[in-house]
């Protein structure tokens, strides 16, 4: 086990960064209306999800798994975790593994689920979406399953950290004109509900550097 694994199981075991984290990575409405209101919940009818934050650990750097989902699917073109919607009596950990599975080919040997981050409700698919994190532990090889995912991408968690790998652009989503933040480690952004799923991690990694700093 890792030390940044075992830094992260006893942190989630207590309150998380939770929204402030995610809110820092969430476009906002250059008018500053409404900046909240696609992760808020008008009712409580939406569809839970989950998504797998796969962390690698048998390399000498720790490593994120993220997918360049196909075009032809919801949120197509955009890189994310692999994840879906919970199916019948599934828990949110089955449906992350599941969609693992079917998306990238993970094999569960070796695979250790810590806990979970925050979740994040998605306004214009109404979906609140937790993210199940799980370690690595054995190395494998991953398939992109070709109907749903382009291309499979490992980030060093230390690209997640340059502050020149951080970027604002003013961008027009759905007809309004946004202020988006993202990650440019790729040749696809990485933004949206991802990186704000993904930033409450960094914050979590920032502390943990913070402690073991000499």
């Amino acid at each position: 086990m890792t030390s940044f694994q075992q830094f992260l199981t006893s942190k989630l075991q207590h309150p998380l960064p939770g929204r402030s984290a995610q809110q820092k990575l969430a476009p906002h409405p250059k008018n500053g209306k409404n900046s909240h209101r696609n992760y808020e919940p008008a009712n409580d009818d939406f569809r839970n999800s989950s998504v797998l934050v796969p962390i690698v650990s048998w390399e000498e750097e720790i490593e994120i798994i993220l997918t360049l989902r196909t075009q032809s699917i919801n949120h197509g073109g955009q890189l994310s975790f692999p994840g879906g919607g919970k199916e019948g009596d599934e828990t949110i950990v089955e449906t992350a593994l599941r969609e693992a599975q079917e998306e990238i080919g993970l094999h569960q040997d070796g695979v250790h689920i810590i806990g979970q981050l925050t979740p994040l409700y998605v306004g214009h698919s109404d979906n609140m979406v937790t993210p199940v994190i799980a370690f690595l532990e054995q190395e494998q090889f991953f398939t992109p399953n070709p109907n749903e995912v382009d291309e499979i991408i490992s980030v060093p968690i230390s690209q997640l950290l340059e502050e020149q790998n951080l970027v604002e652009e003013n961008w027009e989503l759905r007809g309004t004109p946004y202020r988006v933040p993202f990650w440019n480690i790729h040749r696809v952004p990485l933004w949206g509900a991802t990186a704000m799923m993904m930033n409450e991690l960094i914050e979590l990694y920032r502390e943990f550097l913070e402690t073991t700093s000499p």
